[in-house]
C-alpha cells in the first residue's frame, strides 16, 4: 500500500491481540522467576554470582521508608490525570510537567531506602567515582596517565567504577568538584535530574522524527520507567540523558542541533565503552531523518571526531582504554560469574528495570514493523490505529529494535555478567518507544504493572548501584 502525504499512510497497525500480549506477560513471569530460583540455588551451591538477590545486583530485605507514600502518590498521579495531560496538554507544558514527574518518581524511589543510604551516600563507597576525586589535582596528567592505573592490584589502580570507564565519568564528578557542587548529595542530585532527562529527548526525537502521537503515547511509560530505581542514584542514570539527549539532537533538523549531538555522542564513548553500541541507535535516527541525513552525518561525525581527537591529543587512547579494562574486568568477579547462567539472567534483569510491558510493546512493533514491510510502507510512513493514533513505520519500530540489538550484542559478548539492571538504562528507554503499539484501552493497566515493579522491587530488595 502506497504512502500518502499526510503524516501517515491511512492503513491500520497490526492489532494483534491482547492474549498474545498476556502470552508474552507469562513467558517474561517464567524468565524472572526462573532466575530468581536458579539464582538463589546457585547461590546456596557457592556459585559465584556474586549477587544475592539474582538476577539483580542486590539483597533481600523488605523495607518501608518515607519515599513510601510519595512514589506511591506520584504513580497515582500518573496513572490518574497524567495519561489524559499526555493526549491533551501543549507540548512545552506536557514536557515539562513529565520531566518533573520523572524527578519527583526517582526521588522517592530512591528515599525508600532512607535519605543517607539511598541517596546521600549512594555514590560515596570506595568503589564509586567520588572515591577518587580528591586524588585528582591535575586533569591533563590524570587524563595521561588513565591507562596506567586501570589494572587491579597496583598500588594507585583505580577503584571499581573509575577503572571499568573512560576518564570522562570521572571528569563529570570532578568537574561537579572544581564548581563547588562536591560530595555525594550534589552528584547524586546531578545523576537524577540528568537521568530523568529522558522524559524530554526521547518525545523529542520521536517528534522530530515524524512521530508526534507516539511520542505522547510513550511518554508516561518513561516517567514511570522501573529502572528510575538506579537512575536514583547511580552514574548510569547520568550516562543514560547524556545518550538521550545526543540521539535527540541527531534527529533534529538543522546542521547546529546534529552537530552538538555529535558532540555528546563523542562524549559518550568517553564514559563508558559499552556506548561503542550506541552507534546502531545513531545510525537508526539518521535513517529515520524526515530529510537532511547526509548533512546530519557529516555535522555529528565531526561533533564526535572533536570529542575523540581532544581526548586522545590529552593522552587517553580510547583503544587502549579498552583493552585493559577487558583484562581488568576478568581480574575480578566476572572471572568467577558463570556466562552459562548470566547470559539469559540478564534478560531477565533487563525485564524488571524496563517493565513487564517490555516483551508485549516488542513483539506488537515487531508485529508492525512485519505488516509495513509486507504493505510496502517506506520508513518515515506510516498507519493510523484503532484509536486514531497516528504510528510511523519507522521510529515506533526501528529504534526499539536497534535497541533489541544492542543489547543482545553486548549480552553476547560476556562482558556483561550482572548489574545490567543498570548498565542497559541507556538501552531501556529506547526498547519502550515500542510501548506506542499499546491499544490505549490497556494503557493504564501495563502503567499500573511498570508501577507495581518499581515498587515491588525497591520494597523488597535492597538494590545497589
Amino acid at each position: 500500500m502506497r504512502a500518502t502525504t499526510l503524516p501517515a499512510a491511512a492503513v491500520r497497525a497490526p492489532a494483534g491481540r491482547s492474549r498474545a500480549d498476556l502470552l508474552v506477560l507469562g513467558v517474561e513471569a517464567a524468565l524472572v522467576a526462573l532466575a530468581a530460583v536458579v539464582g538463589a540455588l546457585l547461590n546456596a551451591r557457592g556459585v559465584g554470582l556474586y549477587a544475592d538477590a539474582a538476577p539483580l545486583y542486590a539483597t533481600w530485605r523488605p523495607h518501608l521508608g518515607w519515599g513510601t507514600p510519595a512514589a506511591v502518590l506520584v504513580a497515582g498521579a500518573v496513572l490518574g490525570a497524567g495519561t489524559r495531560w499526555a493526549r491533551t496538554a501543549g507540548w512545552a507544558a506536557l514536557l515539562g510537567a513529565a520531566y518533573l514527574a520523572s524527578v519527583a518518581w526517582t526521588l522517592a524511589l530512591a528515599l525508600v531506602d532512607g535519605w543517607s543510604a539511598g541517596f546521600a551516600e549512594r555514590l560515596t563507597p570506595q568503589a564509586e567515582y567520588l572515591h577518587e576525586v580528591p586524588g585528582v589535582t591535575d586533569v591533563p596528567a590524570m587524563l595521561a596517565g588513565f591507562t596506567g592505573r586501570i589494572l587491579d592490584f597496583g598500588p594507585d589502580s583505580w577503584s571499581t567504577h573509575t577503572a571499568g570507564h573512560p576518564p570522562g565519568a570521572l571528569l563529570v564528578f570532578v568537574g561537579l568538584d572544581r564548581v563547588g557542587l562536591g560530595g555525594g548529595v550534589a552528584a547524586a542530585l546531578v545523576c537524577v535530574l540528568v537521568g530523568a532527562s529522558v522524559t524530554i529527548s526521547v518525545p523529542v526525537a520521536l517528534r522530530a522524527l515524524g512521530a508526534a502521537d507516539a511520542a505522547r503515547a510513550v511518554l508516561p511509560f518513561l516517567v514511570l520507567l522501573p529502572g528510575a530505581v538506579w537512575v536514583g542514584a547511580s552514574a548510569d542514570g547520568l550516562f543514560t540523558g547524556v545518550v538521550a539527549a545526543g540521539l535527540a539532537l541527531l534527529a533534529v533538523r538543522g546542521r547546529v542541533a546534529p552537530a552538538a549531538g555529535g558532540l555528546l555522542l563523542g562524549f559518550a564513548l568517553y564514559l563508558s565503552y559499552g556506548f561503542v553500541l550506541v552507534g546502531l541507535l545513531a545510525l537508526a535516527v539518521l535513517a529515520l531523518r524526515p530529510a537532511g541525513r547526509v548533512a546530519a552525518l557529516l555535522a555529528g561525525t565531526a561533533g564526535l571526531a572533536v570529542v575523540g581527537v581532544a581526548f586522545t591529543a590529552a593522552g587517553f587512547r580510547w583503544w587502549d582504554g579498552y583493552r585493559l579494562v577487558v583484562e581488568r574486568y576478568y581480574q575480578g568477579w566476572a572471572a568467577d560469574r558463570p556466562y552459562g547462567y548470566w547470559v539469559w539472567a540478564n534478560v531477565a534483569a533487563l525485564l524488571l528495570a524496563a517493565g513487564p510491558v517490555l516483551g508485549p510493546a516488542l513483539r506488537r512493533a515487531v508485529a508492525a514493523g512485519a505488516g509495513a514491510i509486507g504493505s510496502g510502507i517506506r520508513p518515515g510512513a506510516g498507519w493510523r490505529d484503532r484509536a486514531g493514533r497516528t504510528l510511523t513505520a519507522g521510529p515506533t519500530v526501528l529504534l526499539p529494535v536497534a535497541a533489541a540489538v544492542a543489547v543482545l550484542a553486548a549480552d553476547l559478548s560476556g562482558l556483561s555478567k550482572a548489574e545490567v539492571e543498570r548498565i542497559w538504562l541507556p538501552f531501556a528507554v529506547w526498547l519502550l518507544v515500542a510501548t506506542a503499539h499499546l491499544p490505549a484501552s490497556t494503557r493504564r493497566w501495563w502503567l499500573l504493572g511498570q508501577a507495581g515493579t518499581a515498587l515491588a522491587v525497591n520494597h523488597l530488595l535492597w538494590t545497589v548501584s
